[in-house]
């Protein structure tokens, strides 16, 4: 009986500690949500940006760590997109420069990069 006892009340126990071990991983899911080719794509253009050389590369991989940590993928490239579509000429650029949601996001964007600039720079 005792063997039943433990086992009625350890479970209670186990389960806090796995809800708890669940709830602190989840932070580092939502951090590690960026593929692989988004994280590297950044790198290479921070570093064309910044320098070729081994300390440049750690500092715009630190970079994307800390906007991965701070924005959705879905955001990150959502906000690539406007970026990108800026450059457009006639109407379709015009859209894409002056609607404001998109310069809302933007500027969040801005503010995002330039606390990855201040962690990692």
């Amino acid at each position: 009986m005792n063997n039943a006892n433990f086992r009625t009340g350890a479970a209670p126990i186990v389960a806090m500690a796995l809800f708890a071990v669940t709830l602190l991983a989840a932070p580092l899911t939502l951090a590690n949500d960026y593929p692989t080719e988004t994280r590297v794509d950044y790198v290479l253009g921070c570093m064309a940006a910044n320098g070729q050389d081994y300390l440049v590369m750690q500092k715009c991989s630190c970079s994307i760590d800390v906007i991965a940590e701070l924005m959705p993928h879905e955001d990150f490239e959502a906000t690539r997109t406007v970026m990108g579509m800026q450059d457009q000429p006639g109407e379709l650029g015009m859209l894409f420069r002056t609607e404001r949601s998109m310069q809302e996001d933007l500027n969040h964007f801005r503010s995002v990069q330039a606390e990855a600039d201040l962690r990692c720079f």
